[in-house]
């Protein structure tokens, strides 16, 4: 057998096939659904992945106002920020980012499952999140996948 045939393709931002995809949130747990769709967005689930290059999907979120989370994580659960003055540090519930949006919420959570760095940066321009179940991305006809199947 010829060494050659194993070689390991690295794709590069002209090479990568993204494609869009449609996610469907109503009734999703949160953590679980984001931790899927931050691996969508990154591309781990193809067999081209490279880890310096953006080569994952486009990912639309509908129903994004339906998503659940467990137990009393509601109120209980505390984001904190700080904006760099005195007395700056900020405290708020999934509750308060819900009110402001389904958008916000589902958007921090899964920025912060995307790695730190300028990659991270780009791949959350990815994500499109609507709160109904009608989107404005039929142009770019997505296929809809069912987020329970991916592992």
């Amino acid at each position: 057998m010829e060494f050659n045939s194993y070689k390991t393709v690295s794709v590069n931002k002209a090479t990568a096939k993204k494609e869009w995809v449609v996610v469907d949130a109503e009734g999703q747990i949160l953590g679980r659904m984001a931790s899927k769709v931050a691996k969508l967005l990154r591309g781990k689930y193809k067999p081209s992945y490279t880890p310096n290059v953006d080569c994952g999907d486009n990912v639309i979120i509908v129903n994004a106002g339906k998503v659940q989370l467990t137990g009393n994580k509601w109120n209980d659960r505390v984001y904190v920020r700080y904006t760099g003055f005195p007395g700056g540090q900020r405290e708020f519930t999934p509750a308060d980012l819900m009110a402001k949006g389904a958008d916000k919420l589902v958007r921090k959570v899964v920025k912060g499952m995307l790695p730190k760095n300028r990659l991270g940066a780009k791949q959350i321009n990815n994500l499109y999140i609507f709160e109904g179940a009608e989107h404005n991305m039929q142009a770019q006809q997505p296929k809809a996948i069912d987020i329970n199947t991916l592992k």
